[in-house]
């Protein structure tokens, strides 16, 4: 008898803490309830800078959750072509975006370079290869890794090996030896440190501002010269299916003044005012 009388006095009990813990729950998402979300479409390269710029820039704005999907311009220009949802789109170079406005994906009167970049070789810190200067790429053994040419880093190496292949200094039996090293092409800038940290490359091209100040211990930076080199230069721009166009708006000026600018210069990159 006494069983029935405890379980009949708990079940109300059970069902008013049931209660107050969905009540507790509804509470603490309201507040998010109210928030922006902004799907941001950012190149790999820029994963480290868009990062802290994220996270400098819901700070100051509460309210607006920056989401961000980091992947090669290509595959995210891809995305966009087939529907995928966002706000912002920043790419590692002019083409895709070129091709997303020719597309009617972009308000194109958003659409700006702000931010430049250029090319450096990097090899591990003890460097096993004993690669010294760009001469050295050519030599039979050494494991090289570039980007895919379809992506913005790969393209713009191999513009780098072309414009060497044109001098006499180099040729173009410089160029073809070393694309014979290469062992890996990447889709994304973030796959290229692992290889070289694992052992699994002796040097790959890579933005300069790819080597980041955790990675400086493990990484040796190899300068291309300003005559070989390329001026990369990222756009950004809002999305024309966007239904938070004035809050993107207001996320590209962010990242544009003075604050994203100090962040963008910190990582490497040369802002364009």
């Amino acid at each position: 008898m006494r069983s029935h009388t405890t379980l009949t006095l708990l079940v109300p009990l059970l069902l008013v803490a049931a209660m107050l813990a969905v009540a507790g729950c509804t509470g603490t998402t309201q507040p998010n309830a109210q928030q922006t979300t902004l799907t941001v479409f950012t190149a790999a390269s820029l994963t480290g800078a868009f990062t802290g710029l994220g996270e400098a820039y819901t700070a100051e704005n509460p309210d607006v959750v920056v989401d961000f999907v980091f992947d090669g311009s290509q595959a995210l220009r891809t995305q966009i072509e087939q529907g995928a949802s966002a706000d912002v789109f920043v790419s590692a170079n002019t083409k895709h975006m070129g091709a997303l406005q020719d597309g009617g994906f972009m308000e194109n009167d958003t659409v700006a370079v702000f931010l430049e970049n250029s090319l450096a070789v990097i090899v591990p810190a003890d460097n096993p290869a004993k690669i010294m200067n760009l001469a050295d790429l050519a030599r039979p053994g050494v494991k090289l890794v570039l980007g895919t040419k379809d992506v913005p880093f790969g393209s713009y190496a191999r513009q780098v090996l072309d414009t060497m292949a044109a001098d006499p200094a180099y040729g173009t039996a410089y160029r073809d030896a070393v694309m014979k090293n290469v062992v890996s092409e990447e889709t994304a800038i973030t796959t290229v440190m692992p290889k070289l940290t694992l052992g699994e490359a002796d040097a790959a091209f890579t933005f300069k501002s790819d080597v980041r100040a955790d990675d400086r211990s493990q990484i040796r930076r190899i300068e291309i010269p300003a005559e070989y080199n390329v001026v990369a230069e990222y756009p950004i721009g809002i999305l024309a299916s966007s239904e938070q166009k004035d809050e993107a708006a207001a996320f590209i000026a962010f990242v544009r003044g003075p604050t994203g600018s100090a962040i963008l210069e910190s990582y490497g990159f040369d802002p364009v005012r």
